[in-house]
């Protein structure tokens, strides 16, 4: 009860700052004030809460699950490719997307992608596209909540009722706070889960013994030792993972967070601290992650080891309900906690508890950025706020915030097991076969609103057909060779691994976004670019200012 107490006064302190420490009255009253906060976040909030939107449940309880199943490379895939390829996506793209949003009062990306294109209904297709891709990642937000609170309890609060209760106070300064509490609560979040890496891993350390003899008895055992290298992943496949950071800046939330910058100076200390903040979080967490493969003496993780021992040697005999439930006994989403449950005295495991559960709850961004979207991009487009006045578009936006927070849910209780897995195959797939869209409207003068139309419907198309082969055909058992779905002329071209499907070797998304790169290009240079008075607004802005001399 301790430790669900001190979580307990987390997630109140949250909805307290969320909704009240930081409210100003014209923010309820005006679409950007809800939306955006005036534009006014100053440097160290933005800063904070930049790099706490991006690191959700995926960031603690994935990588840790991850690197409990496949080892310390769980580093090398995300987190190094992350800390350069992210720094530079915000330098480039989203201090542009910053002064295109002061420049022209953008509120969402659709808004800046119909009028660089002069695209109307085409924009409504970008929206759909985007929220149904972004509802993954909000779902490993509710998956992250039930998951943190079961471990953190010791089960006295089961799965259900903790993605329930995490949703529930989310939605609620989502609601009520709009666009600035939900970035003062990031703030707060941030700090927390940044203090976790290292107290986490000095705690944990002590109540091991030290991680030295954990880690000589890994690299002696069989079993164990390949958790230490990259052996257990092709170079191919590890390089695939470069593709994934692509979608970060692509995310709807990430660039709306970019137009809520006071100033553009603002950028400069955010890309030199991301890298510093990717390390602070994503190495203990990793490391931990590995190293339970050795607490054998903690009940919980010795039963997971158990579950994958069974899995490995008898997985071939077993039903697909037999093998699914023992797929999920073996999952180590939650085994940072239940390593600080057991190493760490009961009022430090709650403290360390809420730090996770402010990870966990990083969520928020993501709801109100499609609630955002739906009101700015649906609703006022159609002419809903000239019709019901200002005040309704933001009322239909808390509305789309309590329908989005329950359809998160409902879906939280029936996804895989594997945070790490959703997130990377779906949402992270998605966005990063988005990424050329937004490249192409920012930098590329030719580019059409065809070619954006070819690259949202394919991508829209790919991630379905993921989704569906994997309903289809269930992941081999562990221990057991690759499903082989395509080999046309004896090349593995289509492949069913146990975390999802792979293209010639290679995560799906390389092969999404090099398609979504070539018609992108193909389809703009075959269609109507846009007019030359749009063009110069964005490519020659002191061109399209000056007056005309007819």
């Amino acid at each position: 009860m301790i430790p669900l107490l001190i979580v307990g006064l987390y997630l109140v302190t949250a909805m307290y700052v969320g909704i009240f420490a930081f409210k100003r009255r014209e923010d309820a009253a005006n679409a950007e004030g809800f939306f955006l906060a005036g534009r006014s976040l100053g440097l160290t909030v933005f800063v904070l809460s930049l790099f706490g939107t991006n690191m959700t449940a995926f960031s603690i309880l994935g990588s840790s699950g991850h690197s409990f199943s496949n080892g310390i490379v769980t580093y090398g895939l995300m987190a190094s490719s992350s800390a350069l390829i992210i720094p530079v996506s915000l330098l480039f793209i989203g201090t542009r997307l910053w002064a295109l949003g002061r420049r022209f009062g953008f509120v969402t990306p659709v808004q800046m992608f119909r009028d660089r294109w002069d695209c109307g209904h085409i924009g409504t297709v970008i929206f759909a596209v985007q929220a149904a891709l972004l509802v993954p990642y909000i779902v490993i937000g509710v998956m992250g909540g039930g998951t943190a609170l079961r471990a953190i309890t010791g089960g006295l609060v089961p799965y259900w009722i903790g993605g329930a209760l995490v949703a529930l106070v989310v939605m609620s300064y989502v609601f009520f706070g709009g666009m600035r509490g939900t970035a003062w609560v990031n703030a707060l979040q941030t700090v927390l889960f940044l203090a976790f890496g290292v107290v986490a891993l000095t705690v944990i350390g002590v109540g091991m013994g030290g991680f030295g003899p954990a880690i000589q008895s890994m690299a002696a055992a069989p079993e164990t030792s390949a958790l230490l290298t990259r052996e257990r992943i092709s170079p191919w496949y590890f390089l695939s993972y470069t593709f994934i950071p692509l979608s970060s800046i692509t995310f709807p939330h990430m660039g709306m967070f970019c137009l809520t910058a006071q100033r553009l100076s603002h950028f400069k200390r955010t890309v030199i601290l991301y890298p510093l903040c990717m390390i602070a979080i994503w190495l203990p967490c990793t490391f931990l992650g590995l190293v339970a493969n050795r607490a054998t003496e903690v009940p919980a993780i010795q039963a997971k080891l158990e579950a994958r021992a069974t899995l490995a040697e008898q997985g071939a005999t077993l039903s697909a309900g037999e093998r699914d439930t023992l797929r999920r006994a073996a999952a180590g989403d939650d085994v940072m906690l239940r390593l600080v449950e057991h190493y760490a005295p009961v009022w430090l495991a709650g403290l360390l508890g809420a730090c996770v559960m402010a990870a966990v709850m990083a969520s928020d961004s993501q709801i109100l950025a499609l609630s955002t979207m739906f009101s700015v991009d649906v609703f006022a487009y159609y002419e809903g706020t000239r019709r019901f006045g200002e005040r309704a578009q933001v009322r239909m936006a808390r509305a789309f915030v309590i329908i989005l927070t329950i359809v998160a849910y409902w879906l939280a209780l029936r996804v895989p097991p594997s945070i790490f897995d959703v997130a990377s195959q779906f949402a992270f797939a998605g966005y990063a076969a988005l990424s050329p869209l937004l490249v192409a409207a920012l930098f590329w003068r030719r580019s059409t609103k065809w070619g954006a139309l070819a690259v949202v419907l394919w991508a829209a198309s790919a991630i379905g057909a993921i989704a569906l082969v994997q309903a289809m055909v269930p992941p081999p058992a562990a221990g057991q060779p690759a499903t082989l779905l395509w080999a046309p002329g004896g090349v593995d071209v289509l492949v069913r691994q146990s975390s999802g499907l792979t293209v010639l070797g290679l995560l799906p998304v390389v092969p999404m976004t090099l398609i979504s790169v070539g018609l992108m290009v193909a389809v703009s240079l075959l269609t109507t670019p846009p007019g030359a008075a749009t063009l110069a607004r964005y490519f020659d802005p002191a061109r399209a200012a000056a007056p005309s001399r007819a």
